[in-house]
This record gives structure tokens, sequence and C-alpha cells, in this order.
């Protein structure tokens, strides 16, 4: 253990392990020690066996599982049993997609052969809602995920319903609509299956976007025109207290809150050329804000993973617009799909 904790290592822990195949299985044997310890009884952590079929599909669970008991061990919450939701063209028409964290598993959720888009995910995991003009019109639909069925969300009567996003008890929906006016569009706040809607915001400028904060539900934030190009905004949930976020100049759109409640990831010109999106972290409290991509393509549509330490976003940079992951920090960054166009990202349980 010295050997691995002294210099020139100074490892702080040791993951070690090895594989066969057994009886038609294969067998990863995985252990994690403390190097802090004084000996080897009271440094182990993680001694475990893992199964899966002698394939890739076999490699990827056991290595999944096994990391995952190591992020778990370190007081983390694995991603590798969570799903991102997205908008894919490689059917031939715009659908609802889903796929494991790391890009593995792409499936298809929607089938209408229309246009499906902007995916929302209920915090607990069990739910999508999406708009789609599969009627025409833009409207809401609300799915659950596992199985896939059309839980019937009513879409009051307008000539848009969109962006529906959940509350953070996965009881009701916020989304934007053109409902009770001539234009588009005002914050309203429903049941999930679109009963009791309600006006929030009473601007005449389009506002759409909205989010609510997972640790406080009275905290919304949207996108909204009223001061001209759009900017983000933040309000309580019966529209009072308005205040703008971003500070005015160029474009900003698509925000998204981490899971602590405390800041916003966002997409944002920052006064360059109309459409030219980077991706952007802002503390809602002190209004300081970070840039994470810087040029490469159009980025936009930024989502947090549930545990805050990784963002997926769409981006031109490959061509086409494609979907990526980062950490939190802007690094890292992964590729995620390839086949078609892939555009409105969202992360869930």
């Amino acid at each position: 253990m010295q050997d691995w904790s002294n210099p020139p290592l100074r490892a702080s822990h040791l993951a070690f392990g090895y594989t066969a195949a057994q009886g038609g299985s294969l067998l990863l044997f995985g252990w994690v020690y403390d190097l802090a310890q004084p000996s080897l009884s009271n440094a182990q952590l993680i001694g475990n066996r893992y199964v899966g079929t002698v394939d890739e599909a076999g490699a990827r669970k056991v290595a999944h599982e096994f990391a995952a008991d190591i992020i778990r061990a370190a007081g983390g919450e694995p991603l590798s049993n969570t799903h991102l939701y997205f908008t894919s063209t490689r059917s031939g028409h715009k659908e609802i997609w889903a796929m494991d964290a790391d890009g593995q598993n792409q499936r298809q959720i929607t089938k209408f052969r229309n246009i499906s888009t902007f995916p929302s995910i209920s915090p607990d995991g069990t739910k999508i809602a999406f708009t789609s003009w599969v009627n025409r019109q833009p409207a809401i639909f609300v799915f659950s995920v596992d199985p896939v069925l059309d839980l019937r969300f009513y879409n009051q009567r307008a000539s848009v319903n969109e962006s529906a996003a959940f509350t953070p008890d996965s009881k009701q929906i916020i989304y934007a609509s053109s409902g009770g006016t001539d234009r588009c569009c005002r914050i309203f706040l429903a049941n999930l299956d679109g009963s009791g809607y309600r006006p929030i915001s009473s601007s005449t400028a389009v506002e759409v976007e909205p989010k609510i904060n997972p640790k406080n539900d009275n905290d919304i934030v949207f996108v909204s025109g009223r001061s001209g190009p759009q900017q983000i905004y933040r309000m309580n949930r019966d529209g009072a207290d308005v205040e703008r976020l971003t500070p005015g100049n160029g474009e900003a759109s698509n925000p998204a809150w981490h899971p602590n409640g405390q800041k916003i990831a966002y997409a944002w010109t920052q006064g360059y050329a109309t459409g030219a999106f980077n991706i952007f972290i802002m503390d809602v409290v002190s209004r300081e804000y970070v840039q994470l991509t810087h040029g490469e393509g159009r980025n936009e549509n930024p989502g947090w993973s549930p545990d805050g330490t990784h963002i997926v976003f769409a981006s031109t940079r490959a061509g086409r617009s494609q979907i990526f992951s980062m950490t939190a920090d802007g690094n890292n960054v992964r590729q995620l799909t390839t086949a078609g166009e892939n555009s409105t990202p969202v992360w869930g349980k």
C-alpha cells in the first residue's frame, strides 16, 4: 500500500480487478482500497464480483456496475442508470429519442411521423413532456417512460402550446401558450393532465421556456422579449417580482436549473452575431457567469446531469447538430450522437 500512497504517486485510493469467462458468463472481480488506512484489513472499501454475458454488452454492464460502486463509495451518485432524451431526424421525421448517459442504447420514443421536439423529463424520471405538430398546431404531449404510453394531456384552445417542463414534485406542468390572447406566448401552469390551467405571466411580450427551481417551487426562470432581444428572466410562481438575469446584450435562451437550485446553464450570444450561441453558467444570486464553450459551432440547449457534474448540449461543431456531453467546467467534451440531426437534449433519471 505504501508503494502507491508514498511519493512519487501519492495515491489516496487504489482500484483494481480482473475479468474472466467462466461457465458461459463474464466475471469481473473488483476491489477498491483506501490507502490512508494502516492495514489491508481496514483499507478494503469494495470487494465484489460482477456478472455479465460474454459479449460487448456484458463487458459494458460489469464495467458500469463496478464504476457505480466506486462512485457511491466516494459519496457520489453514478450516472450509468440515467438517460438522455432528445430530438432526432434519423427516422426521416423529427421524433423524440432516448439513450443511456454514455450515448449507448439509442432508441425511438415517438413515432408520429411529424415534428416532435423539446422533450422534458419529470424529476422522478417516470414521464416525459414534449411539443408535437402531429395535430397541425404545436401541442403538448405527456408520455410515461416505462412503459411508453400517451397520458393524454389536455391542450387549451390556442394556436401554440409548447416548451413544457415539470414542477419539482412531478405533479404539474409549466408551459408557454397563446391561450386567451391573439399573440404568443404567456407562461401557464396546469395539472399533469392539462386541467386547471392558469396564466402566470401577463406581459405583452413573447415569453417561453419556463423552468421551476428544483429546490424552490416559487422560483421560475423563463425567456422573454419584454426588453427587446430575448433574455432570461426570473419571477415568482404568482408572476410577481420579475427581474432580468442576463445583461441585455445579445440573445439569451434555454435556461436550465442546476439540481442545487443555485445556478442555471443557458445559451447566449453575448453580443456576437445573431444565432452564435455558446453555453454559459450563471449564479442566479450574484449574476456572475462563466463561459463553457467558445465558438465551436452553434452551442445551445444545455441540460444538467441529475448529480450536477455534467452538462449535455447540442452543437453544430461536427457539421450537423449533434448531442455532446461535458463536465460542468466545460472540459471532457464527448460526442454522443452521429446519425441524422440531433438537438434539444435533457438529462433525467
